[in-house]
């Protein structure tokens, strides 16, 4: 199907003799026309980086928008804009089909369209852009039908993510066929699930799938109270070469967290937070949204495992930013463990040391337990004097009543500072 887009989007460039690309409404690359021409200047750095890159960035996806280029159903005209990074204007034909935007077709034009009549109002078009509009039709007919296609799977992976265990085999066995049947999958071939959390979606949404490499489906879940997540997660379901080899989730996981649909937490009026992120000492995780990886495996009735594996490693990705922005569950550590454990208030020993007063005091405890204890390594990790650490930790000890000398202690302390990041 692919290779459908590529075919008319040739057609478009050929029929009005400019550089033609199409992205999904999400501005994700789906196929681009051949620059004909020796000018460099006409390589548009934003078409460069689309096709690069296979996205725009959000400055050039703000701009373009700004233009209602979500409501046009005749092409539009968008100038330049330099601070954006848009440096040649465009003529958008948006790409629908039954009333629904699915993607747009980008034109560079370099001055030689500024004169075509592009319609409306009454006006009539030029026949090129009416003859390019009525491709873009098609292109969107191919869309929808994706979208569809993309819709049933992810369904089908939703009732599997979310059945019991005793339910497991048959839609297993149902998400096989449907796969069989649009994807011509091949049973046995190793699998796996990235998570994406937050991320925003609707029940309306019919965006198709991103091209990319093992990308079978895809379903947002919502996983409830238990564990707690910044509302709904993205299941996307990756065929792999090997059960080791993640590089192609990997590479889905990267895409997808360049969505704009990824980070978008729902209202807080919706989901008020767990009563440990009132109090906690910790800043706000550096990365909006992160990316979890679960083991490969060949059977489909194990995906719920490995969806509850890159679901924990996705939260642990935003608990601790050294392991994000995208973790895989196997080197996630003691994370491992510490997803897996019910969300309960913190220890009453621990509370005090994790109120934002103390954030300062929480960290130093953090980082002289993951340096062992060791009073060089942790000052230096932090940048202090050895005399200022040793006046922070008991300061520590003061707070909570625990002795740092004491292992049972240290390993209170420790599980509970970095179960509060969760």
């Amino acid at each position: 199907m692919r290779g459908d887009y590529q075919q008319l989007v040739d057609e478009i460039s050929a029929t009005l003799g400019a550089p033609a690309t199409l992205e999904d409404r999400d501005f994700g690359l789906i196929a681009f026309g051949a620059h004909e021409g020796e000018d460099d200047e006409v390589m548009d750095p934003v078409r460069t980086r689309s096709i690069l890159q296979r996205r725009s960035t959000a400055a050039v996806r703000a701009w373009f928008e700004a233009f209602g280029i979500a409501r046009a159903r005749t092409p539009l005209r968008i100038p330049p804009d330099p601070a954006a990074g848009v440096f040649r204007g465009r003529i958008c034909l948006p790409v629908r089909h039954r009333d629904i935007v699915h993607g747009y077709v980008w034109l560079l034009d370099d001055g030689h369209l500024s004169d075509l009549a592009l319609g409306g109002h009454g006006a009539p078009p030029d026949p090129r852009i009416a003859q390019a509009m009525e491709t873009a039709a098609r292109i969107g007919a191919l869309l929808a039908d994706e979208a569809r296609a993309g819709s049933e799977l992810g369904d089908l992976l939703h009732v599997l993510l979310v059945s019991e265990p005793a339910a497991r085999p048959a839609a297993a066995t149902a998400l096989r066929d449907a796969l069989r049947d649009t994807l011509r999958f091949t049973p046995g071939v190793p699998l796996t699930l990235v998570a994406v959390v937050p991320w925003a979606s609707s029940d309306t949404d019919t965006t198709p799938l991103p091209s990319l490499p093992g990308l079978l489906a895809a379903c947002p879940l919502r996983p409830g109270p238990q564990p707690p997540v910044s509302g709904p997660a993205l299941a996307a379901l990756v065929r792999l070469r090997s059960t080791g080899g993640l590089t192609p989730a990997r590479t889905v996981a990267e895409h997808l967290l360049r969505s704009p649909r990824a980070g978008a937490a729902p209202a807080a009026a919706d989901h008020p937070p767990h009563p440990r992120t009132a109090t906690t000492g910790h800043p706000r995780p550096p990365h909006p949204s992160a990316a979890g990886i679960g083991i490969g495996t060949r059977e489909l009735a194990d995906l719920p495992i490995a969806w509850q594996e890159a679901l924990n490693a996705a939260r642990a990705a935003r608990a601790e930013p050294r392991l994000g922005p995208i973790a895989q569950w196997d080197a996630i550590g003691s994370y491992r463990m510490l997803t897996a454990l019910p969300a309960t208030d913190p220890d009453p020993v621990i509370g005090p040391l994790l109120t934002p007063a103390h954030a300062e005091l929480a960290r130093t405890a953090e980082v002289f337990l993951d340096c062992a204890g060791q009073a060089s390594r942790t000052a230096q990790a932090l940048g202090i004097h050895r005399q200022t650490l040793y006046y922070r930790l008991g300061r520590v000890e003061k707070l909570t009543g625990l002795d740092l000398d004491d292992g049972e202690h240290r390993l209170l302390l420790h599980m509970a500072l970095k179960a509060s990041r969760l």
